[in-house]
């Protein structure tokens, strides 16, 4: 039994780690500047019963959808560097995970 292997380009998952990443590093984003800031708590504050979080999250999505569209069509044919995309995805779900850690928020602005 013969097998018919091709090799798919590794564009459209590395589009696909590579926005998880810028996801979770807007939403860390997000969170600092809810924290440092009450003009970007007001504005993050989409529905009053939820409050700010509101305006996190679903800036984390957007960023990610938004990201993974872009990359995806700009990678869906191509074969990319897929080691320094990971690395490169870790360390920005790294930040993403630093900046919504609340003794983060107290070091970095200085407060209790």
């Amino acid at each position: 039994m013969a097998t018919n292997e091709t090799n798919k380009p590794n564009g459209p998952v590395a589009a696909a780690l590579l926005a998880g990443g810028i996801g979770s590093a807007v939403l860390g984003l997000a969170t600092l500047g809810v924290e440092a800031s009450a003009a970007i708590k007001t504005a993050m504050n989409w529905y009053n019963p939820v409050g700010p979080l509101m305006g996190k999250s679903s800036l984390g999505i957007i960023a990610f959808f938004l990201s993974w569209g872009i990359l995806n069509n700009m990678w869906k044919d191509k074969e990319t560097n897929f080691n320094r995309i990971a690395i490169v995805s870790i360390a920005l779900v790294a930040v993403g995970l630093i900046f919504t850690f609340p003794p983060v928020w107290h070091l970095l602005l200085g407060g209790e």
